[in-house]
């Protein structure tokens, strides 16, 4: 019998785009897998200075239950998720705390827009000891400003 792998998936604005379903299709065909969608709640926009805690939570909460429906397409299973702290290592640590995962992907905008790259959330999430795969995207609809 195959073990089942336990992935921790760390999305917040790319949780619904096209790159993060064909990573979680991909590892579901590859055997029995189990999927946690951690959004972490980063504000946004204007969000960062009126009321960050409360609107990060919201968006990041509209986020996880519109992709938590996407994303358990894509396994062919229910995925389940949380919000976690506005602080994506420490959302990390505090899920790999409460949960055993054995591997982590990581999903970002493309560096030139991404906070979490700019704080090198990748290398920083190999230092919890676990296969760490990065991903890059956009959501649809959005671009890179040249």
């Amino acid at each position: 019998m195959t073990e089942t792998t336990h992935v921790l998936l760390v999305a917040n604005r790319t949780a619904m785009t096209a790159a993060l379903r064909a990573e979680v299709e991909k590892r579901a065909s590859n055997g029995p897998a189990t999927f946690h969608l951690l959004v972490p709640a980063s504000p946004s926009g204007l969000h960062r200075l009126v009321d960050p805690e409360v609107a990060g939570r919201e968006e990041a909460t509209a986020r996880m239950d519109q992709a938590l429906v996407a994303l358990g397409e894509a396994a062919g299973s229910p995925v389940t998720g949380e919000v976690g702290d506005s602080d994506p290592i420490a959302a990390i640590h505090d899920a790999l705390h409460a949960a055993t995962f054995d591997e982590i992907v990581i999903s970002t905008l493309p560096k030139r827009v991404s906070r979490w790259l700019h704080l090198d959330l990748p290398s920083k999430a190999r230092g919890f000891g676990l296969p760490v795969t990065h991903i890059e995207s956009m959501p649809a609809g959005e671009s890179v400003a040249a």
